[in-house]
């Protein structure tokens, strides 16, 4: 079968598609997927351009969907025929993170092998249903991106109808979250360089917008916003070069879920400010196959389909990446095969 590979020491010049052996039929407790469709996440470019170091030949792309082809031995999950999509961390089934997954030691498309490939032989318990009816890009938003914000507000954050969220810009993270908050009957305040993107979010439902290059103190204008009183959550995916301006936009005892490092993996925190906010700062890496779950049923009900920018052909996979360091997209990029 194809795989795509990344070469040691990575960049995007040292991808290439490999010839690997068809993994074959499932053992006990295993499925045999015909992976579809995959979509590109920060994570995955860090590990295609070499900024986080993988195994020389590692099949790339964290996230997978498609459809089962063989289930094995004492499987009563799965059918062949159902319509899957991957998990992130698959040995994390439920409850609060363990040391396990304190590291991507066991992740597809870094410590171990991903996505980016037309077969795949697992364990149940890295699959979960996909929503009924959606493509397998669009199942291919939800392991990473979807699960993320899912968790940011609802499983960790508690978000209620009434609560005001605000969003850092428009990959899918931050789309994602955007329409979670709008279907459980929250006001959503989004930030972004770009006016065009702006409107664009007002047309899903954004209750308020800041352009930060206009209001580089956009922390103001968000908390004014809310009549002084500040956001109940912020889904922060810039990090260190974002954070003070988080900061001043959450309540006391609001909740800020720190997600991304996009500005940056270190720098300073306003650690009074965050004392006197009384705020919940919490870091989250993605989220369990249970909250996968949660979310796929939760989609389900709500009709909500993800926000895809392009979908790209397998072959494309560097010209996407390309396109993903540029920061133009609103909302996913996918490839589908």
């Amino acid at each position: 079968m194809k795989a795509f590979v990344v070469r040691k020491p990575g960049g995007l010049d040292r991808l290439e598609i490999a010839e690997r052996p068809d993994p074959g039929q499932p053992g006990p407790g295993e499925i045999r997927v015909a992976i579809h469709a995959t979509s590109l996440n920060f994570h995955d470019l860090l590990v295609a351009s070499g900024r986080s170091p993988a195994a020389d030949g590692r099949i790339l792309m964290s996230d997978g969907a498609g459809t089962v082809e063989a289930v094995g031995d004492g499987v009563t999950e799965f059918a062949p025929g159902d319509a899957v999509v991957s998990c992130f961390f698959p040995h994390w089934a439920d409850g609060l993170p363990q040391t396990p997954v304190g590291t991507f030691a066991q992740v597809p498309g870094d410590g171990v092998d991903g996505f980016a490939l037309t077969h795949a032989v697992r364990p149940v318990g890295a699959f979960t249903r996909a929503p009924r009816g959606w493509s397998a890009p669009e199942s291919a938003t939800i392991t990473t991106a979807g699960l993320t914000a899912w968790r940011a507000l609802v499983a960790d954050g508690g978000l209620k109808a009434g609560d005001t969220v605000l969003v850092l810009g428009t990959g899918g993270v931050s789309i994602a979250a955007l329409q979670i908050a709008k279907a459980m009957g929250a006001a959503v305040i989004v930030t972004s360089s770009s006016d065009a993107k702006l409107e664009r979010v007002r047309s899903l439902g954004a209750d308020h917008t800041v352009n930060y290059r206009t209001h580089p103190d956009w922390g103001r204008p968000v908390r004014d916003w809310t009549g002084g009183v500040g956001v109940d959550h912020i889904v922060e995916v810039g990090g260190p070069g974002t954070l003070a301006q988080s900061i001043e936009a959450v309540r006391v005892g609001g909740h800020i879920s720190l997600i991304g490092v996009l500005t940056g993996r270190g720098g300073e925190v306003p650690t009074s400010a965050l004392m006197a906010k009384q705020a919940r700062l919490q870091g989250l890496i993605v989220g369990s196959r249970r909250q996968q779950q949660d979310y796929v049923a939760a989609l389900d009900r709500t009709g909500i389909h993800p926000v895809i920018d392009r979908t790209y052909g397998f072959a494309e996979l560097p010209e996407a990446f390309r396109h993903q360091e540029n920061g133009g997209h609103f909302g996913k990029l996918c490839l589908a095969w």
